[in-house]
Formats: structure tokens, C-alpha cells, sequence
């Protein structure tokens, strides 16, 4: 009686220990992060030694031989064999994860990354890539580990920390993966040992592709040692279609034709980059016969979040002040630089060549100030971060290693394939007017949660689009923006290609126009079905689609990807709503 009373009292304050080290512990993260932000390392340094002192003290309370019996008995015994393992796995990332990477932290001139006229010093981000990727690995065992706990046994002040742990933690393994995949990747596709080149595809969103928009100003993008700079330009047209035709995955050539894979203007009518970045790179080769070592997009909401952080260009090429004395901007700014791109050049200057040529000049002299050195480095990172989850910014090489770890990411732009979610929903947009009205379109998509019909899951997606041209849009409005009815849609009318996107597996059920049952196209890509409308709107005119997606197997929280337009994606996308549903109905 006497043994198991003082085995119980030791237990007691192993547990009040245990307790108090990881509370210790948990409250030196906010403290630490706030560290890391400010740039204070000597400040990091000395939280992280505290921080692994207490993660130790847990660790050594919960392995204490008394404590690791109790584990063994029957009841309560996964309780304490859990907190061994909570203690444990808060050590390991203390000492494995949390420690290296405030040593690279440490050790890493961060504003040797900013870029400068000798172009971004990559070799720092070199040598840390081993201690990221052991970071990374460490949380990611640990992460695990905590994952593979049975909560639901557990007694509630045991099971509430794990839940909590598990939460915190999968932002930091999110981090330090991606951070590990950069330091892996970049620098060489940065140019840290051999040159590379990339062909840029300007993506014009007044004609929507569903990658964004038709990639009608073309370039070569040169980097070198970190240094970027653009070489050859040319455009879409002046490529001409592509003879013979590029072979591409036949499933898509089903669902958008075979122009696939015959002109620049449409290798992004498919939503996989890839797909559209290999055919691209395939014709620029075949026309210029200079080889690429990759495909890199943008369009021009994009190209204002970089002037955020660069500040405003000058256009400084005689060529091109001359073109637009008098009817474009000669100064480019964040403000001013979509409806520059979008609309005023359209209705300044009808040559569908020097447009291009406009186009091509205003990405030089953003990618000439980019490297010039006169950039905010935070506010650069955030607004390339936001550009590459909006989709506005999108990248392929052809190196297949790099591609591998490009591919897990938004900027990757797969629509198939192990990076997509497993709920994940798509709607894009493919121009059909043959002309530049998209930047008159406003739209929203929204996910609607059914009812489960059958045991499986049922999902509503819902496009909402509006014609906010004049009324007197044939008339008002440049011939090359209507499109003067050239393609068999009538000028001031929109004619767009709806695609909607559901999940591997899934049904699309049915399709509704203004409440009313349509006909529509059903395809498959990837394994994921495809339903396609087409869609016309006069000015002022609005319409609502609504895709019924069934058979939907996955259960975790649906997500939405959608064609970048030039309305910001938080007014695109809204909150998915939830049904009302009865249990057992």
C-alpha cells in the first residue's frame, strides 16, 4: 500500500513537471517567431536554448522508469504513453527542427537574397538547404508521430493538448517543407551554376484562357547567377500556328480541341500548366530554334503586385515612348498598370502587333527594376506568395527533379495528379468571342454543400457572371475589343466556355442555366469529370450556372481553384455554404 501511494504521489509530480515544461515551452513560440521577424538572431538564439531546456525537462519526466510502468498498465495506460510521446515529439522538434533553423537563420545574410544589380547572391540559400531539409524531415517524423495517437481514449486534459499540438504544428511542417523544396530548387534555376533561360508568356486577361489569359506577348527571360534580364521578344501571331500540330495527352485534345496544340494563343485553353507550358516550349523551339530551359507565366495583376514592391517604372525605350506619347502611360504603376494593359491600349492603339509590342516592353522594364536593386524584399516575397496562390504567377522546368518538387505547389499549376486535393473543385474560363471584352465580365464561384444522396457526398457549383459593358458596347468600344462580330458573336456580347472541374472519382449530374436543366458537354481528365457550357451574355446582361457534381467519395472539406480574371480572387471566390441536412433522411 505503502509503494503504490508514493508511486502515485511520484507519478504526480512527473505529471505537474511534464505539465509545467511544455507550458514553458508553448509559451516561447510566439516570443521566438516575433524574434524571427524582427531579424533579432541573438534574441532567437537565447529563446531557442530555453525552449529546448523545458522540451528536455518533459521528455526526461515522461521517460522517468515509473512513469514508462504506468504506461504498461491496462486503462489509464494509454494516457500515459501518450504524454511520452507528446513530450517526446515537442523535444525532438525543439532539437531536430525548431534549433537548426534558427542556426540558418543565424547564420543566413537575408539581405544578400534582396535583389541588386549584380542580380540575388544564391549561394547562402545553397549551403542552408541541408539543415532546411533535416529540419523539415525532423517536424515531419514528429508530425507524424503525433498524428498516429488514438485521441479518442484519451482523457480529455491529455487529448485536448494533443488535438491543439496537432493543429500548431502542420503550419510549421507546411513551412519548413516548403522552405527546404526553395532552397533545393531555386538557386539553380536561378542560375547559380549554369545560365538558364525561360520562355515568359504574358498572359492577357481581356481574353480569358483558363490558365488565365491568351499568351499573346512573348519573351525570353535570361538568368543568370541570380541576375534577370529579358532577351528575344516576339508574340503569339507572329508565330503562327504550329505545323504539324504538337502532339499533346489526347483526353485533352478531346475536351478543348485540337488548337491545342496548333497556336500559342491556345495551349492554355487546358487549366494544367504543365500541359500548356510543355506544348509552348515545344513551338517556341520549333519556330526560333533556340532552346528553353523552362516556361514561366504572368499576367498583368501580377506584374502590379511587383511594382508594390519595386515602386514605378519609366518606359526608357525610345520605341516604345514614342508609341505611347500622347495616348499611354509613359509611367507605369500599380495603380495604373492593369487598365493600362487591359483596356486603354486596345482603344489607343489598334495595331494588334504594336499592342504586343507594348505588352513585351512594359514586362521588360518591370523585370529591369526587379533587378535593379531598388525593391522591398518583404513586400516582394508577399506579393510574389499571393501572385503564385492566385495562379497569376506559374512556373515549369524541364528538369524533371525540379519539376517533381514545382508540381506540389499552386505555382506548379496541375490540375491532375497527386499535388491536386483531394476535395478540390476547378471552374475556368475560356474566351469564345474571339476579343478582348473579358476585362468587362465580373464573376463569383461558390461551392454549395447537398445533402448526401446515397451515402456519397453532393456538391453544387455555382458561376454567377455579369456583362458590365455600355449598352452601346458595339459602337463605343474598339472594333478589336467587341470583336465586330468577326467569330459569329455579336459585338458587345460575351461568348465564354465554362469548365468546371470536381473531384477524382465524382459525377457531374446535371447542369442549370438561369434555374433551367441544360444540355452540356461530360468528359473525364485525369479521372476527374469535366462539364463544359457555353455561356452568352449581352451588355448588362447576367447569368448563373450551376454544375451538380455527384458520387463524391472524399470527405474532407472541398476547395475551389478558379481561372485568375482581373477582378482580385477574394471577390471571385466566395464562402462555400452548407445545406441544412437532416441526419438519416
Amino acid at each position: 500500500m505503502a509503494i503504490a501511494s508514493a508511486s502515485a504521489l511520484w507519478i504526480g509530480f512527473k505529471a505537474t513537471t511534464i505539465s509545467r515544461e511544455l507550458s514553458a515551452a508553448n509559451a516561447l513560440i510566439p516570443e521566438l517567431r516575433s524574434n524571427m521577424l524582427k531579424g533579432d538572431s541573438a534574441a532567437a538564439k537565447i529563446n531557442v536554448d530555453a525552449l529546448m531546456g523545458h522540451t528536455a525537462g518533459a521528455r526526461e519526466a515522461a521517460t522517468d522508469p515509473v512513469w514508462t510502468m504506468a504506461g504498461a498498465a491496462p486503462g489509464l495506460g494509454h494516457n500515459f504513453q501518450a504524454t511520452a510521446e507528446i513530450a517526446a515529439s515537442a523535444d525532438d522538434i525543439a532539437r531536430l527542427g525548431v534549433a537548426p533553423l534558427v542556426d540558418v537563420f543565424s547564420s543566413v545574410d537575408w539581405k544578400s537574397l534582396k535583389p541588386s544589380g549584380q542580380g540575388v547572391r544564391l549561394e547562402p540559400l545553397a549551403r542552408a538547404q541541408a539543415k532546411l531539409a533535416s529540419s523539415a524531415h525532423a517536424v515531419r517524423q514528429s508530425s507524424d508521430r503525433l498524428n498516429g495517437i488514438e485521441a479518442g481514449g484519451l482523457m480529455p486534459q491529455i487529448a485536448a493538448p494533443l488535438v491543439s499540438a496537432r493543429k500548431e504544428l502542420m503550419p510549421l511542417r507546411d513551412a519548413l517543407d516548403s522552405a527546404a523544396d526553395v532552397a533545393q530548387v531555386l538557386p539553380q534555376m536561378m542560375g547559380q551554376d549554369s545560365p538558364r533561360s525561360y520562355v515568359l508568356l504574358i498572359q492577357n486577361n481581356a481574353e480569358l484562357r483558363a490558365t488565365g489569359g491568351i499568351p499573346g506577348a512573348l519573351a525570353v527571360l535570361n538568368v543568370s547567377k541570380g541576375h534577370l534580364s529579358l532577351g528575344a521578344q516576339s508574340s503569339a501571331l507572329a508565330l503562327g500556328p504550329a505545323d504539324p500540330r504538337v502532339a499533346v495527352d489526347p483526353e485533352q485534345q478531346q475536351i478543348y480541341s485540337t488548337r491545342l496544340g496548333k497556336f500559342m494563343q491556345d495551349v492554355n485553353l487546358t487549366p494544367d500548366f504543365p500541359t500548356a507550358a510543355r506544348t509552348a516550349k515545344s513551338m517556341w523551339e520549333r519556330k526560333t530554334g533556340d532552346r528553353v530551359d523552362g516556361v514561366l507565366s504572368i499576367d498583368p495583376v501580377a506584374l502590379g503586385f511587383v511594382l508594390q514592391a519595386t515602386g514605378a517604372v519609366q518606359l526608357t525605350d525610345p520605341a516604345l515612348t514614342d508609341l505611347a506619347q500622347g495616348r499611354l502611360p509613359v509611367k507605369l504603376t500599380a495603380d495604373n498598370i492593369v487598365p493600362t494593359l487591359l483596356s486603354e491600349v486596345y482603344a489607343k492603339i489598334p495595331e494588334p502587333n504594336l499592342q504586343d509590342a507594348y505588352f513585351a516592353g512594359v514586362a521588360k522594364e518591370v523585370f529591369t527594376k526587379l533587378s535593379s536593386g531598388t525593391v522591398d524584399a518583404q513586400k516582394l516575397i508577399d506579393v510574389l506568395t499571393r501572385g503564385a496562390a492566385e495562379h497569376r504567377i506559374q512556373i515549369w522546368s524541364t528538369n524533371s527533379d525540379e519539376q517533381a518538387i514545382i508540381s506540389k505547389y499552386p505555382l506548379g499549376g496541375s490540375v491532375t495528379g497527386g499535388s491536386v486535393r483531394p476535395a478540390q473543385f476547378g471552374v475556368y474560363f475560356n474566351d469564345g468571342t474571339g476579343a478582348k471584352m473579358d476585362y468587362h465580365v465580373r464573376r463569383t464561384v461558390q461551392l454549395i454543400k447537398e445533402c448526401p444522396m446515397g451515402g456519397y457526398s453532393q456538391v453544387r457549383v455555382r458561376i454567377s457572371s455579369t456583362n458590365t459593358a455600355p449598352k452601346d458596347a458595339a459602337t463605343s468600344l474598339p472594333q478589336y475589343v467587341t470583336g465586330g462580330g468577326v467569330f459569329g458573336v455579336p459585338a458587345g456580347t460575351v461568348q465564354t466556355n465554362v469548365i468546371a472541374y470536381g473531384p477524382v472519382q465524382a459525377n457531374v449530374e446535371n447542369v442549370l442555366i438561369g434555374g433551367t436543366k441544360s444540355a452540356f458537354s461530360a468528359q473525364r481528365h485525369g479521372d476527374r469529370p469535366v462539364g463544359t457550357v457555353t455561356v452568352q451574355l449581352k451588355p448588362g446582361e447576367s447569368s448563373t450556372v450551376e454544375f451538380t457534381f455527384g458520387k463524391i467519395v472524399q470527405h474532407s472539406q472541398p476547395e475551389l481553384d478558379v481561372t485568375p480574371t482581373v477582378q482580385p480572387v477574394k471577390d471571385v471566390v466566395l464562402a462555400t455554404q452548407g445545406a441544412e441536412c437532416v441526419p438519416g433522411a
